[in-house]
Formats: structure tokens, C-alpha cells, sequence
């Protein structure tokens, strides 16, 4: 079986954050307009708050992995990891915080929040099947070794 998470390179990482973040856009836009036609304006209004909390993260993550893969140390696992769990703690402080000031504007950031790391996963899915694909194409071209 062919790893497949070794053969996934910078440049596909940065297409999927790419994808993610234009699907992410579109799925805003047009759950915005729908909801505040049928009257739920606060819950587009904070699906888009919460997709847009999610994005930063990952930017923020993907900025912490380069800068601390540039560094050269060893261990970069705990730094990027307490890094990462204290924007985790923030941000559902936001989005809890949110529920109770306003329940349609909370919920509807904790549902952004959650499209947008379903948004991810499927460009990742994708990403290494399509990469999979190719490797599998190459084997067979070579006799399968």
C-alpha cells in the first residue's frame, strides 16, 4: 500500500487551503442572502462570522507549521500544539460566548465553524485520492514496481 501522506507536497497544500477557502466564500455568500431572505439574518451573519474564524485558524496554523519547520528544531510538536489548542480555546469561547448573547447569531457561527472543517476534510479527501490516483497510474506505466 503507497502512503499517501508522504507524496502530499507544499504546493497541493496550499491548492486545498486555496479551494477551501473559495468554496468557503461561496457557500457564505449565497447561505447569507438565502437566510436573511427567509429572516434569519443573524444565523447567516454568524455562519459567515464562524467560517471566517475557522479560516483565520488555519492560516494561523499553516503560518505556525512553516515558520516552525524553518527553525530546524527536532521537536516543533509542542510549541505548534499549545499553539494551536489556545486559538481552539478562543475560539469556542467566541462562539459559546455568542450563543449567549444571541442563540441564532451563536449557533450560527458554531454551524460556519463546522462547515468549514467539513470543507477542509473533503478538499484533503480529495487531494490524496487524486494524488493516490496518479501514483496508482504511475505504478501500472512501470510494471507495477
Amino acid at each position: 500500500m503507497v502512503n499517501v501522506f508522504s507524496s502530499f507536497s507544499v504546493p497541493e497544500i496550499q491548492t486545498v487551503a486555496r479551494r477551501t477557502a473559495l468554496a468557503a466564500l461561496c457557500i457564505g455568500a449565497v447561505a447569507l442572502v438565502a437566510l436573511v431572505l427567509l429572516g434569519w439574518a443573524l444565523v447567516g451573519l454568524g455562519l459567515c462570522l464562524g467560517m471566517a474564524l475557522a479560516l483565520g485558524n488555519f492560516r494561523l496554523i499553516s503560518a505556525a507549521a512553516a515558520k516552525a519547520s524553518a527553525k530546524g528544531r527536532e521537536d516543533n510538536r509542542r510549541p505548534l500544539a499549545l499553539n494551536t489548542l489556545g486559538r481552539l480555546a478562543l475560539i469556542s469561547a467566541v462562539a459559546l460566548g455568542l450563543v449567549f448573547v444571541s442563540r441564532p447569531l451563536g449557533f450560527g457561527t458554531i454551524v460556519g465553524l463546522a462547515v468549514f472543517q467539513f470543507l477542509l476534510l473533503a478538499n484533503v479527501v480529495m487531494a490524496m485520492l487524486r494524488d493516490q490516483a496518479t501514483l496508482s497510474g504511475t505504478d501500472d506505466a512501470d510494471g507495477g514496481q
